[in-house]
């Protein structure tokens, strides 16, 4: 019987063709659903994985699975592989949103094991680790900022974790470039959509060169002191970027994918100490949306 926020039945079926089989001798893994279930619950609650329900197999199980899956990318590929199925039937929509939102860091998200001491001593070795786990100091603490691209249905495409205090439009790039769909037959994944909507942090000359270099219509509105600079230049400040705001309401999906990625409690609250775990977590999040 499946229990609260567990998988449904036909999310399970979805999920099983994909995932790795059983590889070498030795003992049987324990039942993915069984594990995924757990991580699943671990998800939800924000509890540590000490707490982790009986009814889920030891819990040391279940974050051995979460962190080996994590290791070897097999979540991220879950992700891509279920991108890859609905746009083989054409139901993937290439009107591509992007935006970032700052999750708050739990004090147990801090103190990850530094790589090696800095040159200049132990402040500088612990700015560079903090950023390395995407952790910013601001006027509210440490923070995560979550940088995400989603389809014209407000399904995850490519997730980008920084320091809270970095600013969006410094990695717009970054979340672009990793937007990748796999092709069901020969052929590399396709990367470039149709269309980028985004608000105006993301208004910038390099963001809307790049977008025009790719050949992706930018639905980006101009800030008003940009509109102001141009204006007040004249004939040199050359034409006002193309705009479409009727086409910019539908923004609104990627707003609403971060209201459903943090009803998970340990997504919107940053509990896990390394970037990369706290990553897998927004995979698994976005498989079940």
């Amino acid at each position: 019987m499946t229990g609260r926020g567990e998988l449904t039945d036909a999310a399970w079926e979805a999920l099983k063709p994909l995932l790795p089989a059983a590889d070498g001798p030795g003992r049987p893994w324990r039942d993915h659903q069984q594990v995924i279930n757990g991580v699943l619950w671990r998800l939800r609650t924000g509890a540590p994985w000490r707490d982790l329900p009986e009814r889920y197999g030891p819990w040391q199980t279940v974050y051995e699975r979460f962190a080996r899956w994590e290791r070897d990318g097999t979540w991220a590929r879950l992700l891509e592989q279920i991108h890859a199925r609905d746009d083989s039937v054409g139901a993937a929509e290439w009107t591509v949103s992007v935006d970032s939102t700052i999750n708050r860091s739990h004090q147990h998200a801090a103190g990850a094991r530094k790589k090696g001491a800095g040159a200049n001593g132990g402040l500088e070795d612990s700015a560079r680790s903090a950023a390395d786990q995407a952790l910013g100091r601001s006027r509210g603490g440490l923070t995560t900022r979550v940088h995400l691209a989603c389809d014209g249905q407000g399904l995850p495409m490519a997730v980008v974790l920084t320091p809270g205090n970095v600013n969006d439009c410094t990695v717009f790039k970054a979340v672009l470039e990793s937007v990748r769909v796999p092709r069901a037959g020969a052929g590399r994944p396709r990367q470039r959509p149709d269309t980028v909507i985004a608000d105006k942090a993301y208004s910038s000359r390099e963001v809307r060169q790049d977008l025009r270099r790719r050949g992706i219509r930018a639905v980006i509105p101009e800030r008003t002191d940009q509109r102001a600079n141009r204006q007040r230049r004249g004939r040199a400040g050359g034409r006002p970027p193309a705009f479409d705001p009727k086409l910019h309401k539908a923004r609104n999906v990627v707003g609403r994918c971060f209201s459903r990625l943090k009803q998970f409690r340990a997504i919107a609250t940053r509990i896990d100490k390394l970037a990369t775990r706290y990553r897998a977590g927004l995979h698994i999040a976005s498989l079940i949306l």
